[in-house]
């Protein structure tokens, strides 16, 4: 395909993300089956409320602060929670400058305020750089859209929000069922494998 639009996931494609480093912090928290409220995979009421916006932050802290017997702080569950994020990928940041001239590209990344706050904070000691938005044409963050992977509503939503046409973009994603959710919409659709990155792969996605 030749495509005129291109959707890049944040977490897993722009981003190292390491899901187990945030399971076993919270089972260290007195969570011993985090890995059932949250995975790359799936999230339970209180993380898809946060993930959209439907709760505050302090509803999340509080949340999870009376869950546990444990003496946990904010702090705590703020370390836990963004242990996930590592660091950006340096080469496919550098990647997105060139495609943005000849694409229209955008970000689609489920996030919270939290994470936000997180990876524009290792973004800037990286790069230099406040934030992501500015090597895209538009982003869209689940928390301030009121939407998430893998619904099909935040595919329509981008694709209505945008202007664009589902058959003339593509999408790249490390999860399998945002991958399926975009592809019903008729989105070309490329999974990302683990340690495979985007500039890589590039050249094979826009000539399959």
């Amino acid at each position: 395909m030749h495509p005129k639009n291109i959707v890049f996931d944040l977490g897993g494609v722009l981003i190292n993300i390491n899901y187990q480093r945030t399971i076993q912090a919270f089972q260290q928290l007195g969570f011993p089956n985090f890995e059932e409220m949250y995975s790359q995979f799936k999230a339970n009421r209180l993380f898809e409320q946060l993930e959209t916006g439907h709760i505050s932050e302090e509803t999340f802290y509080q949340t999870l602060i009376h869950s546990t017997q444990n003496a946990i702080t904010r702090n705590q569950i703020t370390v836990a929670w963004n242990a996930m994020l590592l660091n950006f990928r340096i080469p496919s940041l550098q990647f997105l400058e060139k495609l943005k001239p000849n694409y229209n590209i955008f970000l689609l990344s489920n996030t919270n305020i939290i994470h936000k706050r997180k990876f524009d904070s290792i973004l800037q000691e990286q790069t230099g750089l406040n934030a992501i938005d500015p090597l895209f044409h538009k982003c869209y963050y689940s928390h301030l859209i009121g939407l998430r992977k893998p619904y099909r509503e935040v595919y329509q939503f981008v694709l209505d929000d945008a202007g664009i046409q589902a058959n003339e973009t593509l999408f790249i994603d490390d999860s399998q069922p945002n991958i399926v959710a975009a592809q019903e919409l008729g989105i070309h659709a490329h999974l990302l494998k683990d340690k495979e990155w985007v500039e890589e792969s590039f050249d094979y996605l826009i000539s399959s």
